[in-house]
């Protein structure tokens, strides 16, 4: 098997103690973050614990399966290559092409004919179509962009500071490893994936006609990820440029994007009022090198901007739920709670400014519980503590679970 689906096991872990179970698995993600390498390598998993088994592999990209346009095409298709007095395994690469997929999903799964496992590069594929034919016969596993320890393996390089600046430049999108870290050709690829998302996951998908439009907004979010969010303060932004939006059509191209995994919204959490609040939040990027292709590629002026979302994406691969805090007049980058567990982070580029200082932990400082709190800086004398908070180098968090 090959490497590229072999550093990925940690996803094959959480998913093997559901293999034959009567569930559909559900692997879910950004189109080329890898959803359909780790497809196969479930396969192959299979295969090598049953030899016997029939696996029946249907990818919407590939041409020899275009002709699969909706759930009778899909059946005509499942039911001619079903084998008797075997295990039958059926996988679905990028299923939301199919319409009406869910029928024929329902009829496999309720008589038993074949254990399911499918992909799928929109949100609305658990929240809408196969949530509401498959409630409580569904397990989800959303697959990222590599991390900072797998940007390392894939490209072969030490962990060091340097390879961090290059995963803060080119971000984690598995088939770069087959191309040069070079600025044009790395560019050249993210932009055709983001393109290929605007164009078949979202203007297709929902009917949007004004690309440029869209484009436009995608580029105004990605240049100011990590700001808490208003569809009304963007709205006014763009009129200042003589371009008109409304705010509703912001909130639903916002919700376009959500739904294809290229941004994530961080709900605001209100540490004194004890409450999520239903208004704002800020926007952090899937993956930061297709955020820096989206704003014309990585600056210096964007590294703070990079170091968080570097932050939160840490935090969610590592299964943390995430907020944003705000505190009186004070704000707290991040909110990471796991079950029992809980933090407080704080991310800044360099510690050079006294103020910036006093900014930073000061803003910890104010929090009176006991749950660990800390600041993650790029500093050469990141380590040293701070009246009980941690001060940890981003190159120490990023190896962190």
């Amino acid at each position: 098997m090959d490497n590229l689906m072999l550093e990925r096991e940690n996803y094959l872990e959480q998913l093997t103690v559901w293999i034959d179970k009567p569930v559909i698995k559900v692997i879910i993600g950004q189109r080329r973050v890898g959803k359909s390498m780790f497809m196969i390598q479930v396969m192959e998993h299979i295969c090598s614990s049953n030899p016997d088994a029939n696996s029946i592999y249907i990818s919407t990209e590939n041409e020899e399966y275009q002709h699969i346009r909706n759930y009778e095409d899909l059946q005509k298709e499942v039911n001619a290559r079903l084998k008797k007095g075997v295990k039958n395994y059926l996988f679905i690469d990028e299923i939301q092409d199919i319409a009406e997929f869910e029928r024929a999903l329902r009829s496999y799964l309720s008589k038993n004919k074949c254990d399911i496992y499918i992909t799928g590069s929109n949100s609305q594929l658990m929240s809408g179509e196969l949530a509401t034919f498959m409630s409580g016969r569904y397990v989800e596993f959303k697959i990222h962009p590599l991390s900072f320890t797998e940007f390392c393996f894939f490209h072969n390089l030490p962990k060091n500071n340097d390879t961090l600046l290059k995963y803060f430049r080119y971000g984690g999108m598995p088939f770069l490893r087959h191309l040069p870290l070079e600025d044009f050709t790395a560019n050249e690829y993210l932009q055709s994936i983001y393109n290929t998302i605007l164009l078949r996951d979202i203007a297709e998908r929902y009917d949007v006609r004004n690309i440029h439009l869209l484009k436009k907004l995608t580029q105004f979010m990605a240049d100011s990820a990590g700001t808490f969010f208003s569809s009304l303060s963007i709205s006014n932004y763009f009129k200042s440029t003589n371009q008109q939006i409304s705010p509703k059509t912001i909130l639903d191209y916002a919700s376009y994007l959500l739904n294809s995994f290229i941004i994530n919204q961080v709900e605001r959490y209100n540490l004194v009022g004890k409450k999520v609040l239903t208004s704002g939040g800020k926007m952090y990027f899937e993956d930061v090198g297709l955020r820096n292709a989206i704003v014309g590629g990585f600056k210096l002026t964007d590294i703070q901007k990079v170091l968080e979302n570097a932050v939160y994406m840490h935090l969610v691969r590592n299964k943390y739920k995430v907020f944003a805090g705000q505190m009186r007049d004070k704000e707290i980058d991040f909110i990471a709670e796991r079950g029992s567990e809980k933090c407080y982070i704080q991310v800044a580029y360099k510690l050079l400014l006294d103020k910036t200082i006093e900014r930073e932990f000061g803003s910890l400082l104010s929090i009176k519980d006991n749950f660990p709190k800390m600041v993650v800086t790029m500093d050469e004398m990141a380590g040293i503590d701070y009246q009980g908070i941690k001060h940890i180098h981003m190159l120490d968090f990023l190896q962190q679970k």
